[in-house]
């Protein structure tokens, strides 16, 4: 069977609060432990050839959790870009961020801004934090954008094509998700990535996110490649 190219896998980053009701521990807690298994995934990603990893790290509708694991989270963020961006730039990652990131603390903003700059060159990889990111969310602003420069420029706007819409997405220069793995089990896509994710390959498996490591991720890629990609079609 010839190898199929992943050039961008997304992973839907589900379970850490599960895993830390199971080892009787604080959600905080399985929050860290799910921090932490962003490297192990990462140095899989690069050792397989993956260009893009996208990560659903926080979502719109995360925001109608607690105020106190709301601001876990973004403490927790803040603690991961002081600390992995030295590890970024040694493994040469870019990092990037898609979704209404205005919406994120001043404090987060600014650290992500910075790691987000100070990787801008680095070419072994990019790195994707999805951050207060729904897709629905994605397409209304990508719709809103497109009219609002059709308004700025004083023309009529033209009939979108898909190719056109793409330009108003997000990131609109990262190729689709060959492949989209969610971990806990759970059978649904939580409103991730809705354009993108058309015609993915999805990968489901019970495992808790902090426990996924770097044997399921190749177990991932190994059932990507035993997969036959019809696009709609039909095989000859």
């Amino acid at each position: 069977m010839k190898e199929k190219k992943i050039r961008h896998v997304a992973i839907i980053m589900d379970g850490n609060g599960r895993w830390a009701e199971r080892h009787g521990l604080p959600k905080t807690e399985g929050h860290r432990r799910g921090a932490n298994q962003v490297s192990v995934i990462l140095e899989a990603a690069q050792e397989a050839g993956i260009e893009f990893l996208t990560l659903y790290a926080f979502s719109t509708e995360n925001w109608k959790r607690s105020a106190q694991e709301v601001s876990a989270l973004m403490r927790l963020m803040e603690k991961f870009l002081d600390e992995k961006i030295p590890e970024l730039m040694e493994k040469n990652v870019r990092l990037r961020a898609i979704g209404r990131l205005d919406d994120l603390p001043v404090n987060v903003r600014s650290k992500l801004f910075r790691a987000i700059e100070a990787t801008r060159e680095n070419s072994a990889g990019t790195l994707i934090f999805a951050l207060s990111y729904g897709g629905r969310a994605e397409i209304v602003d990508g719709v809103n954008r497109y009219l609002e420069e059709a308004w700025k420029s004083g023309r009529k706007p033209a009939k979108l094509t898909e190719e056109s819409f793409r330009n108003c997405l997000y990131a609109p220069d990262v190729p689709d998700p060959e492949l989209m793995i969610r971990t806990s089990g759970e059978l649904r896509i939580s409103n991730f990535l809705l354009w993108q994710l058309s015609y993915s390959e999805f990968y489901v498996t019970d495992t808790l996110w902090p426990d996924f490591g770097r044997e399921e991720f190749f177990a991932a890629l190994e059932s990507f490649e035993k997969r036959e990609r019809r696009f709609g079609g039909r095989l000859k």
